[in-house]
């Protein structure tokens, strides 16, 4: 019966694994991107030193925490090791769908976020993970921004670029309203047969599962239960009576419980009467004989 269960038991962990696989691979940094970028700076966003210069920013493209931290940035795929993002601050987690700007402006000394390196126009950017050799997102630098323009991805999942005056360090760039779930199911499933569909599905498949685990319990026990009888049988005709002695037994009980019977009283007392004796006082000394005529 285990050998019949364990490939149950191995389809259910797999389908354990692929639900949760995405969740897992999301906590990884090969969901950063690049997401925008701005070459020539000169009215645009200051770093905290009110300086204004270059920068790039990379979002998280998941639904959890990433920590862009121990990852490398660089302008120079024969040097993958260019700028080593710190791996020892709570700054560099990133949260979900969450942002954060790098200053190229060739000054490292200033903190965690400051490239020691520039943006120049018409080179690509890099963006490599901690072993320094698994390539994440690249994007080359356009030719020919106009100053305070940035390059732009046009939303989070989308790989599509574009050019604009406006831009929004730190936060989506296609601040469009979006259809909800509910609303692009109910697109594509207009009737809600869809969705009938799927909660059957979801109904059937824990019933089933739920089956099964009882299934697979009640045989346990009900195994347990045949083995112990069958060591209880084996104990009792080692030990057993013969058919005169159990006849007798049941005997026994029948008369004892069936049979009318009269409750005496089973005290016995014995009382002891004393009496004394003498010749002196017999009758047959006391009476007088005729005298003879």
């Amino acid at each position: 019966m285990q050998r019949k269960f364990k490939p149950l038991f191995a389809g259910i962990i797999v389908l354990l694994f692929v639900a949760t696989s995405h969740v897992l691979f999301a906590q990884g940094a090969s969901d950063l991107k690049f997401n925008e970028i701005l070459v020539h700076n000169e009215s645009n966003f200051m770093d905290e030193y009110g300086q204004r210069s270059s920068w790039l920013e990379i979002v998280n493209s998941s639904y959890s925490k990433v920590n862009i931290g121990g990852c490398y940035l660089t302008d120079d795929k024969e040097n993958p090791t260019k700028y080593w993002v710190p791996s020892n601050s709570q700054e560099t987690l990133l949260s979900p769908r969450g942002f954060t700007v790098f200053f190229a402006d060739g000054k490292p000394s200033r903190g965690i976020f400051h490239l020691n390196f520039q943006l120049e126009e018409g080179k690509t950017i890099y963006l490599f993970d901690a072993n320094g050799r698994t390539l994440i997102d690249e994007v080359k630098v356009p030719v020919g921004l106009a100053p305070d323009y940035v390059y732009y991805r046009e939303s989070i999942d989308s790989d599509q670029w574009a050019t604009s005056d406006k831009s929004t360090p730190l936060s989506d760039n296609d601040h469009s309203r979006k259809a909800s779930a509910g609303e692009k199911f109910v697109q594509h499933d207009p009737s809600g047969v869809g969705m009938v569909v799927i909660a059957m599905s979801v109904v059937f498949c824990a019933l089933a599962i739920l089956f099964l685990f009882y299934m697979f319990i009640g045989r346990t026990f009900h195994k347990k239960k045949k083995v112990a009888a069958v060591e209880g049988t084996a104990v009792a005709t080692d030990d057993q009576l013969s058919g005169e002695l159990n006849a007798a037994i049941a005997m026994a009980l029948h008369l004892h419980f069936e049979e009318q019977h009269d409750y005496e009283n089973t005290v016995l007392t014995i009382k002891k009467v004393a009496r004394a004796y003498s010749p002196w006082s017999s009758k047959i000394y006391t009476l007088r004989k005729h005298p003879r005529l």
